[in-house]
């Protein structure tokens, strides 16, 4: 499995999409992998580890897949609304949130539902969790921004931010994380929770991913990509990444170098090389592919991370406070916390004939 990787994207036509990329060549050609119709709405969010796909849809279904077994895993049918963000911790945890104003904690070895969090008064926009697994960040319609400590599943902290944010995305080291409302990139410091610094962009920012700790990259409702400097707040570049507006951002490092990915509106999804000596110089495409869908989110699997073992006993460490503080239920298919609230637990087992999905 080395040098391969695995784009995956969901989009309005219901289907999940995953191609298959070699990174050891010059040039990145992504193969059709699979395709998998799996919802009956639009899929709305995207989640990987390094065993799990986790697509979430406006059917209000979370859907599974083995892509070690390449089958389907199931389905989580817990929220009562629209999915609107998932979001792996490590192998351990998935966390997802919803229309519903929901956010749960899933187990990923029972997919059990560990906790069952009510976080805002609306629906959660987005959520992000701490490289530590110990606090997490959501915003919601209620024009709030919440701090959860993972550690009893309890809010620690709530700032009103006046205005519906939709984007929340914590730098790689954890010392500081984005908050994005409309054309605004506010950026907060971990240690006073207060705005180090105000990004204005030309238009409504749709994605964002930090390069680096200190380089942020930033999309919306035009074809451009920039990169910007999250101290000084000036922009390293600008570059056209695509003929619509840049729809979902994903990066990762791959060999030493920084690699960006693209997905937009056109149906393409594209990788790019960061110069990471010199932000100032428009990225490289290393390759691209037309979905032919009209693409609504994005994620990168690294097939390579099942076998890194060091990663394993990483993430281990650092969820230990989480997994031992949570609840952890029985093994259920029904369970009725509420006389009105049912929660409804699909969990694949031997037994169970398990549906493959259409590999190329």
């Amino acid at each position: 499995m080395a040098g391969r990787l695995l784009l995956v994207a969901g989009c309005y036509e219901q289907i999940a999409l995953g191609f298959r990329v070699q990174t050891t060549e010059e040039t990145w050609n992504p193969v059709p992998d699979f395709t998998h119709h799996a919802h009956t709405a639009s899929v709305s969010a995207v989640a990987v580890n390094e065993r799990y796909i986790a697509t979430g849809s406006r059917d209000e279904s979370i859907q599974l897949y083995d892509m070690k077994k390449r089958v389907d895993h199931g389905a989580l049918l817990h929220h009562n609304g629209t999915i609107t963000c998932l979001e792996f911790y490590g192998s351990t945890h998935l966390l997802s949130g919803g229309e519903d104003g929901l956010i749960c904690v899933w187990n990923t070895k029972k997919w059990e539902c560990l906790k069952t969090i009510k976080a805002h008064v609306g629906h959660v926009t987005s959520l992000a969790v701490h490289p530590s697994g110990k606090l997490a960040l959501s915003v919601g319609t209620d024009k709030t921004l919440r701090t959860w400590n993972l550690i009893n599943g309890r809010s620690a902290f709530i700032k009103n931010i006046k205005q519906t944010s939709h984007i929340v995305v914590w730098c790689p080291k954890g010392e500081k994380y984005v908050v994005v409302v409309n054309d605004k990139i506010h950026i907060y410091n971990l240690e006073t929770a207060s705005i180090s610094g105000t990004i204005s962009h030309p238009k409504r920012v749709l994605a964002v991913k930090f390069v680096t700790d200190s380089v942020l990259a930033a999309a919306g409702d035009e074809e451009t990509v920039r990169l910007y400097d999250t101290k000084s707040l000036q922009i390293l570049c600008e570059f056209k990444a695509h003929e619509n507006r840049v729809k979902a951002l994903c990066g990762f490092t791959l060999h030493e170098s920084n690699i960006l990915v693209t997905a937009s509106s056109d149906g393409f999804i594209k990788m790019w090389r960061v110069n990471s000596k010199k932000f100032q110089e428009c990225p490289t495409l290393l390759g691209e592919v037309n979905t032919t869908a009209r693409l609504t989110c994005l994620a990168v699997w690294k097939p390579s991370l099942m076998d890194s073992v060091e990663t394993k006993k990483t993430e281990a460490t650092c969820s230990e406070g989480v997994e031992e503080s949570l609840p952890q239920p029985k093994k259920l298919r029904k369970v009725s916390e509420k006389p009105s609230e049912e929660v409804l637990v699909e969990v694949e087992t031997e037994k169970k004939r398990k549906k493959k999905l259409r590999f190329k």
